[in-house]
Order: C-alpha cells, then structure tokens, then sequence
C-alpha cells in the first residue's frame, strides 16, 4: 500500500480559508475513485514565521491507482490550487510505502 502524502504550510492568516479550500479538494481527489480514503492533519510544530503546516495522507489503492492519479488527475488539481492560492501556499509532495500497519489488539496485516 502507499501513502501519497501532501505536506503544505502557509501563513496563519490565510489557513481558515485554506482548510474550507481543502476539504472540497480532498473530496475532488477520493472522488477519482484511485484512493481508499485521506487523512487532514496539522503539524504540530511552531514555526518562528508564525505560518501553519499542514498535512494530507491519502490511501492509494495501489502503487497502479497513484500512477493513473498522477497521469490522469493531478496536473489540473495541482493547478486549481495554484490558482486559488498562487505562491501564498507552498506544497511538497512525498510517496511513503507502508510496510506494517498497527492497532492497539495487533498487526492489521
């Protein structure tokens, strides 16, 4: 299983419009029908700048479905969020492999 992992951080003041933002653009991205769900958290670091980091984790249903997401679906949600936002929110994004899953009652594999 992957993770496709969206790590971006903007200043404070523009976050609560960023968050409404971002929650439509989540649904847009599960709505390709490649992901099994996503996960929105906020960093947990105190940045000197005073901005805010956020992260989304989405859940490729395989290595396959990212690649079709990234050939078929990313480039325009990419731009959309250029568009609303320009330079004010700055994105990196990562691919993460998971190897092991865990629960408080064990392993899920």
């Amino acid at each position: 299983m992957v993770i496709y992992n969206v790590t971006s951080n903007m200043d404070a003041r523009i976050a609560p419009e960023w968050l409404e933002w971002i929650r439509d653009h989540i649904a847009q991205v599960l709505g390709t029908g490649l992901f099994m769900d996503a996960r929105l958290t906020e960093v947990l670091v105190e940045e000197q700048d005073g901005s805010k980091t956020y992260s989304i984790q989405y859940k490729a249903k395989s290595r396959e479905a990212l690649t079709t997401y990234y050939n078929t679906h990313a480039e325009q949600l990419r731009k959309d969020a250029q568009l609303k936002f320009g330079e004010s929110v700055l994105s990196f994004r990562t691919e993460l492999d998971v190897i092991d899953e865990y629960m408080v009652h064990g392993n899920l594999n």
